[in-house]
């Protein structure tokens, strides 16, 4: 590796929230003697490690939408209860007899219908996205509600149920699907303009639209992606338990998805994003929850460490930080 890699590598955003994992690692390997077992039944693995990629498949995806949205300067709030409305909309459908393609294409729709409302608010009605997006985010759970008719839906389609607990050879077929999913859209975004386009449009509009890109067409796009993983999030949330429940399905997820996008370096001003410190975000916070399960801290005190490991990491990113500490190391040196 030359020297401009190990550079490169250095100051990498995703070097904090892999260094976070790490230090997880460690203090299972300590506490936690049987964290790391993996036992096999029937051809197929089962694990603590395994457990946190399925488990963490949902804010997998919703921190892949998010993190479009938030390299155009914008948020999205409402991809929890866009995860309700699908996840009615599937279970509703399959009760109703429908196959399973319809289902899946209809609930695909739902998402891109939701990401389209959501992107011409803000780039038409010129709503903050905050805002535009928490009109959805209150109005979404009402809509699951008035699809299911304020039930839980009970879904019983075995080749539907397969999304969330099926497995290709050997290994859950979730994460494996939604890693293959970041690789596509990191392709596609690095191998072509998009890309730019996008952090262009979040680093400075402005002069993005003087410079001849069409900056408000740049951010509805991105409000679709994050509508249509927020529908492929649902349909997974619906899968693991075989059920839509419209007033608890993709709870506070939208927390969840912003701080892994945050953990991984994409400032929330807008600007350059990260894929890979996304995805490593958000497994590390699943890391963290199953870790605190373990060490036995109590479900109401949960969030504290969560928010202080979040606050490290952001610190750690921050060049201001990592400035003083180089000064207190000198400091120290020379004493």
């Amino acid at each position: 590796m030359s020297s401009t890699q190990k550079s490169s590598w250095k100051n990498s955003p995703a070097v904090w929230p892999l260094a976070g994992l790490l230090l997880l690692v460690v203090i299972n390997l300590i506490f936690s003697k049987n964290f790391f077992t993996i036992s096999q039944l029937d051809g197929h693995y089962f694990g603590t490690p395994i457990d946190i990629f399925k488990d963490g498949s949902i804010c997998l995806v919703l921190a892949l939408g998010m993190t479009l949205v938030i390299a155009t300067g914008g948020i999205d709030l409402s991809v929890g209860s866009v995860m309700a409305i699908v996840g009615a909309v599937a279970a509703t459908m399959l009760q109703k007899g429908q196959s399973l393609p319809v289902v899946l294409l209809t609930s695909l729709g739902v998402g891109f219908l939701c990401g389209l409302i959501n992107g011409l608010l803000v780039c038409w009605a010129r709503i903050q996205p905050i805002v535009a997006t928490l009109v959805l985010m209150v109005a979404g759970r009402g809509i699951a509600q008035v699809v299911s008719n304020g039930q839980q839906v009970q879904i019983l389609d075995k080749h539907f149920v397969f999304l969330g607990n099926g497995f290709l050879a050997g290994l859950p077929f979730a994460p494996i699907f939604v890693t293959a999913l970041y690789g596509v859209v990191w392709l596609w975004l690095r191998r072509s303009a998009t890309g730019l386009f996008i952090e262009a449009t979040g680093d400075n509009e402005t002069a993005s639209r003087f410079a001849g890109l069409a900056t408000d067409r740049v951010r509805c796009l991105a409000y679709i992606a994050s509508g249509l993983c927020a529908a492929v999030a649902g349909l997974l949330g619906a899968s693991f338990i075989s059920d839509a429940d419209p007033l608890t399905a993709g709870q506070n997820m939208e927390l969840d998805a912003i701080f892994a996008v945050v953990i991984g370096g994409t400032a929330l001003s807008g600007g350059r994003f990260n894929l890979l410190g996304s995805y490593l975000g958000a497994i590390l916070l699943q890391t963290l929850t199953i870790t605190m399960y373990f060490v036995g801290v109590a479900s109401a005190v949960a969030p504290v460490p969560k928010a202080v490991l979040i606050i490290v990491v952001c610190l750690m990113q921050s060049e201001t930080t990592r400035r003083w500490l180089r000064g207190l190391w000198k400091k120290g040196a020379v004493a």
